[in-house]
C-alpha cells in the first residue's frame, strides 16, 4: 500500500480543494416575457421553450 513520504501542508491542500465547490446556478433572461429562467429549460410561467409552446402556461 502507498504511503505518502510527508506531510501535506494546509497549504498545499486547499489549494488542491479550490475547485471542489460548488458552482453557482446561471440564470438568463427570457426574450419573450423578460423573466429569468435557467438556459436550455422550459420556461415554466408560460410553458414556452425556443419559441414553441410545450406545456399549458401556468396560472397562479
Amino acid at each position: 500500500m502507498a504511503v505518502p513520504k510527508r506531510k501535506t501542508s494546509p497549504s498545499k491542500r486547499g489549494m488542491r480543494r479550490a475547485h471542489d465547490r460548488l458552482a453557482k446556478n446561471t440564470y438568463v433572461e427570457d426574450a419573450e416575457s423578460g423573466e429569468l429562467r435557467r438556459p436550455h429549460h422550459i420556461d415554466p410561467k408560460s410553458g414556452r421553450y425556443r419559441g414553441k409552446q410545450i406545456l399549458k402556461p401556468r396560472e397562479d
